[in-house]
Parts: structure tokens; C-alpha cells; sequence
């Protein structure tokens, strides 16, 4: 269906031409779902927007052949291409609160496609929008029609992507990371629901990730990227069992697994040995009782922390897991004191901490021994500090130390985190998304906390820096003796990381108790789910 040969694309940029595409050669074949797997600049999104022709500017096709049933799509005029997008050939972006228009209602959207397309009236329009709203399963379909995109979840917002994109009946479906971003078992609904549809009406597929287990999961073949090049191609079972490249077998080995250390995440030959967990004392550090956080809605009150006590012990690391709405980061908002609860206690170094406001909690002696790791690594840095700048500020603000002092400490704080000096002078847009989370990791133990309270920390990262910051965080708990709060919705991940797992529901903790138990044997219907939800990659070969 879809043929790609010798791909080259380039981009012009002030400081001269960057090859981003080198010679890609992939297939699509009819009825198949191929996945194209790597990490952040290999190419994976970039071959989708030629292959579409919807490249950025100052971004050109300079060499290969791209043809869909036989139509030669490199040279086709803007209006053939116009007319095969969305009808023929359609795509699902990766920020789907970034496809949708802010100011439109989803129903009118996907009427928008379908009066393009020639695929409905101003009569039948609407109805046929309802219709595709149906068909990716939106509970009450009439009234969403008429929902502005900030009125609906993350993975209702993904749906009414999926929903446009499939509104034509394509015959060729790209979908660009669609599970980016959402929980585990949002993201597992969404794929099933891509799957199905792809299957039920006989199309074919190119599933763009970097989620080896995600892509072994759902994809009849695998094209593994690497700056710009296609370096590997198999069956999913093969390539995860027995990688060829070296670089396959370090995205391989990056994918946590069950029955996997943490150490096995990072490439053999760079492998330290395993970091000591610190003793875990009896010592309660912090302590939070009956902790309630209720918010006013539209419709009346919302109770989004219901009655939560839990403790954690000095030296320990506790997961705080569950999907989007449990109630995870309110929660984890109130313990740092950015939020004030609606009642309950939470208790640090036998202190209650809601007697202070949190307006006034940062000049509290105890905002410097809680800090927080916050989800998003770009959002969370200042776009106009160096990383230096933002490193220094809790140094300046609350420890106390100016001139050089400041500026050693800084430089002791990237090495601790592993960030190379010479990137200190860097912005946040000169850095990779590892290097801003060591930047967001490196501020948060500037002041040497007791408690670390980590928010989704990895969620946006690609599988082998995530590997990195995972063991980083762990080697900072050995050597600071550092208590930390782990809040994510990935329960591989917890496990390689925690002693203790508290699970979320609906504002509640539902199961709790040692990590390795939850994981083994959970005694909640939730938990179960949450784990059946995991995409397992296949086993590595002996």
C-alpha cells in the first residue's frame, strides 16, 4: 500500500542545512500494522510529514520515492494531496489538545472533515458526526458533540482525534505517539480501540512511538529508527528476543519488564553495580492523616482527596499510583504545601504543616527539606533562566549562599546529576528532555531535602532516558538518604523503584503494602486491571 524508498529530508536553519531523513526505506503493506520505533530525533515523525507533505518550513524532500497505490506522492500537486488527506491517508497528532481548535466545538470538527471530503451534507452532518463519535465509544455522543476540547479529558480529546481522522474511512491511518501523555489504562483503551477499527475496516496502519513494549503489543512488524536512518526491521517477537543492532538491544533492555532490576535498564557496558537502598528506619518522617481536598465545579462540589492517611518512613520510597483523576497529584500538591486542604493533617518531623497557609509556606524552615520533581521538565523551568539560573534560585532564596559559593555549589549539583558543566550556560530549549529532568532533579536536591515528592517525573521521556533518571534517582536516595514520594500511573516503573505502593482510586487508597506483593499478587479488582493494562514486552532471549 505504502512504499518508501531512499527518503532523504532537510532542514534549513541559521546555522546551515540539517539532514533529518538519510536513506529511509520502509513499506506498508495492505491490511498491516507496521510500527516505527525510536527516540526523540530519530526521524520517526518527520518520514510521516513527508510522506503527507506536511513538512515545517524551511523543511524539504531532496531525494527518494514515496508512493501510495501508486500514486507517486513526492510529486503530486498540493491540490491532489489536499484531496488524498483525511479521504485516503490520515493522520492521528501527538498533542491532541494541540490538533483540536480551542474555539470549536469536536461535533462541528469532524463536520468540518466530512464537508471536505464530499462525505456529508449540511443535512446529514451533524448526525454523521455523532456517528463517529459512536464509533471510538464516547459515552453520550449527543451531548459531547456540542464539548469545547478543554472540557474533556486527555483521553477524550485523543478519541475526538481518532474520530476525525477515521470520520473518511481512510485506507492508510498514521498515528504519531497517541498514547503520549495518558495513563495506562487510557492508553490501552485507545489502542485497543485503533486496533479494532484499523481491523474491522481493512486498513493499514503506521504506529510512530517509542514504546518498544507499546509497538510488540499491537504491530504485525517493527522498523526500528536512528538519526534519520532505518537501522532494524522485524517481526516484534524477533527483534525483542534477539536484537541485531546495538541500538535496538539498548531500547530493548532500556523497556522495564517484570522480573528486571533497575541496573538492567542501562546498556551492559556502562553498567554500574546495583545502588545500596539505605536502611529503612523506624523513624515516621512524614505522616499524613485523614487529608481531604474538596473543589467547587459547576454542578456543586467536587471531592477529589477523600480521607487520606498514609506514612512514610525515613529513608523509604513509596509509590502513589492510579490513572488521571485519582486524586495522585492533588495530593501530592497538598504534602509540598503548594495547596492548602480541605481538611485532614499532614504531619512532617512531628510538625503539622497545614497550620502554615500555603501562600506563606516558602518561608517556612520546612519548604527547604520538601521539594518537589514536577511532570513536565520544560513547563517547569523558567524559559528566560539558564539552566545554572534555575539550578541556583532555591540556593539563593533559601540557603543562603551568593557569589562563588553559589556558583560551586551549582557546579557540584551538575555533577551530582550527571548534567555536563558546559550545558549550564544553556536555556531550556537548548536541551534535551533528559537534560531539563536532570536540571528539574538537580534544583530539587539543591538544598539537600528530606523529602522528595516526584511527580509523573518520566512520563514524557523516551525508554532509555528514562532508564537514566530512574537510576540517578535511585543513586541521589542512596547517597542523600533521600524519602521520596513517587507519584505515576506506571507500575513497571514503581516497582523498579519503591518499597511501598499505596494505590489510588476516586480520591481513596483502595490497597497498599510492600511493592513486590501488590505487584505479585493484588488483592483489588483496580490494581489488577491497572497491571493487566501494562503493555509486556516479549522475553529476551538466554
Amino acid at each position: 500500500m505504502l512504499k518508501i524508498e531512499g527518503l532523504r529530508v532537510a532542514f534549513q536553519t541559521r546555522k546551515g542545512g540539517v539532514e533529518a531523513l538519510r536513506g529511509v526505506d520502509l513499506s506498508v503493506g495492505a491490511g498491516e500494522i507496521l510500527g516505527v520505533v525510536g527516540e526523540s530525533g530519530s526521524g520517526k515523525s518527520v518520514t510521516s510529514y513527508a510522506l503527507m507533505r506536511i513538512l515545517d518550513a524551511g523543511g524539504k524532500i531532496t531525494a527518494g520515492e514515496v508512493e501510495y497505490r501508486g500514486v507517486d506522492l513526492r510529486r503530486a500537486s498540493e491540490k491532489d494531496m489536499q484531496a488524498l488527506r483525511g479521504r485516503e491517508i490520515s493522520m492521528i497528532f501527538q498533542n491532541p489538545r494541540a490538533a483540536l481548535n480551542p474555539i470549536r466545538k469536536v461535533g462541528k470538527q469532524i463536520e468540518d472533515v466530512l464537508l471536505r471530503h464530499s462525505r456529508a451534507d449540511r443535512q446529514d452532518a451533524k448526525q454523521k458526526a455523532i456517528e463517529a463519535l459512536e464509533a471510538v465509544k464516547i459515552n453520550d455522543p449527543e451531548a459531547r458533540y456540542h464539548a469545547y476540547p478543554f472540557e474533556l479529558s486527555g483521553g477524550m480529546c485523543q478519541r475526538i482525534v481518532i474520530a476525525i481522522a477515521l470520520a473518511c474511512d481512510p485506507r492508510l491511518l498514521i498515528a504519531d505517539e497517541p498514547t503520549t501523555g495518558l495513563d495506562i489504562t487510557t492508553q490501552k483503551a485507545v489502542m485497543d480501540l485503533v486496533r479494532d477499527l484499523v481491523r474491522a475496516r481493512e486498513m493499514s496502519s503506521m504506529l510512530i512511538t517509542h514504546d518498544l513494549g507499546l509497538a510488540a503489543e499491537y504491530c504485525d512488524r517493527i522498523v526500528v529508527m536512528k538519526d534519520g536512518a532505518v537501522v532494524e526491521t522485524g517481526d516484534p517477537a524477533a527483534i525483542f528476543a534477539d536484537p541485531q543492532h546495538p541500538y535496538t538491544r539498548r531500547l530493548a533492555d532500556a523497556t522495564p519488564r517484570i522480573g528486571g532490576g533497575l541496573r538492567e535498564l542501562l546498556p551492559a557496558e556502562t553498567r554500574p553495580p546495583e545502588a545500596p537502598r539505605p536502611p529503612l528506619s523506624d523513624e515516621v518522617l512524614l505522616k499524613v492523616e485523614d487529608l481531604r481536598m474538596t473543589f467547587q465545579g459547576k454542578s456543586g462540589p467536587v471531592h477529589a482527596v477523600k480521607g487520606v492517611s498514609f506514612d512514610i518512613k525515613a529513608g523509604a520510597s513509596v509509590g502513589l499510583v492510579g490513572e488521571s483523576g485519582s486524586g495522585k497529584s492533588t495530593t501530592s500538591e497538598a504534602i509540598v504545601r503548594l495547596t492548602d486542604p480541605t481538611g485532614g493533617r499532614i504531619l512532617f518531623g512531628g510538625e503539622d504543616l497545614t497550620a502554615t497557609p500555603a501562600a506563606r509556606f516558602a518561608r517556612h524552615p520546612a519548604r527547604g527539606a520538601i521539594q518537589m520533581v514536577f511532570q513536565d521538565a520544560t513547563d517547569s523551568l523558567n524559559p528566560r533562566h539558564s539552566a545554572a539560573q534555575s539550578i541556583a534560585e532555591p540556593l539563593a532564596r533559601l540557603g543562603g549562599l551568593s557569589g562563588k559559593a553559589r556558583a560551586a555549589r551549582v557546579e557540584e549539583l551538575a555533577d551530582l546529576v550527571g548534567l555536563p558543566r558546559p550545558l549550564l550556560t544553556r536555556f531550556p530549549h537548548q536541551l534535551s528532555g533528559g537534560q531539563k529532568a536532570r536540571v528539574g532533579i538537580a534544583r530539587a536536591v539543591a538544598l539537600e531535602p528530606k523529602l522528595l515528592v516526584l511527580d509523573e517525573p518520566t512520563a514524557a521521556l523516551d525508554v532509555s532516558i528514562q532508564a537514566v533518571v530512574l537510576n540517578l534517582l535511585a543513586d541521589l536516595r542512596a547517597r542523600l538518604g533521600l524519602s521520596l514520594l513517587f507519584v505515576s500511573h506506571d507500575l513497571n516503573v514503581v516497582r523498579l523503584l519503591c518499597d511501598e505502593v499505596l494505590v489510588m482510586k476516586g480520591g481513596e487508597i483502595i490497597e497498599r503494602g510492600p511493592a513486590a506483593q501488590v505487584m505479585s499478587a493484588p488483592a483489588h479488582d483496580y490494581t489488577r486491571a491497572l497491571l493487566a493494562a501494562a503493555p509486556q514486552p516479549p522475553a529476551r532471549a538466554a
